[in-house]
């Protein structure tokens, strides 16, 4: 298909996106009676107070559930069904698409011990998922950490001469934890513990496909350079884990009308991590896109849209990857772009915008990514509101998207990363710590929130979904309604103050 992008004048862009927000004289009726089919319609009616109320069915569900909602298990199911009780209750189509994939839990919290040299004692852990059981005691190998060498534990030349029954201690960086670990075991180490290379706590993952019988856990840059550093240094690991083949789900609710050849995907992970409720990972988009759903209910749109909550993101993406490789390559042609909500309310939060042009990260995403980042950047801008791009680091649901070829973008308010002074200075909070200090954590409930991110991407994410249900000939030359079109492009004078005021 041959691609137009739709030049406007900034002024008429300017008159007609200020159309589209402007309220008509039905704002006044409830809700859920009124077609929200203006920006300004919609946004009145998505709020965080509506957002905050999905997300406490979320908690109430994962309290219900001993205290998660991880893909396999009950508390996921339920999580499951509400949406889907709410998406039918909407109107929309609803599919429940069940399939199989490779669970893991942990059993007890992992241990991790100073034996010796004294002081003996517990070293703060985090266990990583997929990791293999075992109770081991041994010396520890540390190996070479940058700048010594810049890839460590990612080739097996690493570990020439490493003493069989040891535990190896690895800086993180490079490649997969799953390499550093597989590397490890063919080596003889009888555990693995990864440290940080960035201050702040380490939850990561081996992925679904380490099966190899072997601790694995994770501890802080501190911590690890404070280890590596100790003479004659014994360690105590223990984990128990439980690793096989589980039933989950995606759910998909497509609006009843809007073109079928023409679809406009807005997607979020439904599933928590093991380690807790998961309200704000990833609660914040599962519960906005419920939230814009339902207020979008009776809307016609030119486009088809469809809302998908997926399962087992956490387990390695692979709910979003089982529904992208399972459509036929005529129905992904059918998928005018997707958008992805993955934590879009992080307590220390900044507003990011994946970097469809590449120009902050150098990785493009396929052609109209450049023109949805845009989209979100002029929103903010006409609100005053700074915005820094995010790389597409492939840890979200947008990959599958992106490996066949369709143009994605979204929002992200940061995870584990250390929030910089700079970004402190421009969106407050707190300089150093984590954007989410309860990443992946039990205390990522529904306090674990900042309201004022979470109201204004949730208002983000209305907009966009609206936009582009109206019109996307910004991205693959169908054209729409004339009152919803997205910035031509994303130069800087797309980017001025006045767009959508």
């Amino acid at each position: 298909m041959n691609k137009k992008v739709l030049l406007i004048p900034l002024a008429l862009l300017v008159a007609l996106m200020a159309l589209a927000m402007a309220p008509l004289a039905l704002a006044d009726e409830p809700c859920d009676v009124r077609d929200n089919n203006t920006v300004g319609k919609l946004l009145e009616c998505v709020t965080v107070e509506g957002v905050r109320a999905h997300q406490a069915a979320l908690q109430a569900i994962a309290d219900a559930n001993d205290g998660i909602r991880t893909s396999g298990t009950p508390g996921f199911d339920a999580s499951v069904d509400y949406v889907v009780n709410r998406m039918e209750a909407a109107g929309y189509v609803v599919t429940v698409q069940q399939f199989q994939y490779q669970t893991f839990i942990s059993l007890s919290p992992p241990i991790l011990e100073q034996v010796a040299p004294p002081p003996a004692g517990p070293i703060a852990n985090s266990i990583m998922a997929y990791s293999g059981s075992g109770d081991v005691t041994a010396a520890v190998t540390a190996l070479a950490a940058p700048p010594a060498d810049a890839t460590p534990g990612c080739e097996a030349a690493d570990f020439a001469g490493f003493p069989a029954g040891n535990i190896a201690l690895i800086s993180r960086g490079a490649c997969t934890f799953n390499l550093k670990a597989t590397n490890s075991f063919n080596a003889g180490a009888s555990g693995v513990v990864i440290y940080n290379n960035i201050p702040g706590t380490l939850n990561g993952t081996l992925g679904n496909n380490f099966t190899l019988d072997i601790p694995v856990t994770s501890v802080t840059q501190a911590i690890g350079q404070l280890l590596a550093a100790t003479p004659g240094l014994v360690l105590r690991l223990k984990t128990d884990t439980f690793r096989g083949i589980a039933t989950t789900s995606n759910v998909i609710a497509e609006s009843p009308e809007g073109d079928p050849n023409n679809v406009v995907m807005a997607g979020a992970h439904l599933d928590s991590v093991d380690a807790g409720p998961g309200i704000q990972d990833n609660g914040s988009g599962s519960a906005t896109i419920l939230e814009v759903a339902e207020q979008m209910a009776k809307v016609k749109p030119r486009n088809k849209v469809r809302f998908a909550w997926w399962g087992a993101e956490e387990a390695g993406l692979v709910g979003s990857t089982y529904y992208v490789n399972n459509l036929s390559q005529e129905e992904r042609d059918k998928i005018a772009l997707y958008l992805n909500f993955d934590m879009i309310g992080s307590p220390n939060f900044v507003r990011f915008i994946y970097d469809g042009d590449g120009s902050a990260f150098g990785l493009v995403g396929p052609p109209g990514s450049d023109k949805i980042e845009a989209l979100f950047e002029s929103f903010f801008d006409a609100k005053g509101l700074a915005h820094d791009p995010t790389e597409f680091s492939g840890r979200s649901d947008y990959q599958a998207f992106i490996n066949n070829g369709i143009p994605a973008g979204g929002l992200f308010t940061g995870a584990e990363g250390i929030k910089t002074a700079t970004q402190a200075a421009t969106y407050g909070g707190t300089a150093g710590q984590a954007y989410d200090p309860c990443y992946h954590q039990a205390c990522d409930t529904f306090d674990n929130i900042s309201l004022e991110a979470l109201d204004q991407n949730s208002d983000a994410v209305a907009f966009a979904t609206l936009t582009y249900a109206m019109n996307t000939e910004s991205i693959n030359g169908v054209r729409g309604k004339g009152n919803f079109q997205p910035p031509p492009g994303n130069s800087e004078e797309n980017r001025n103050d006045n767009v959508l005021k």
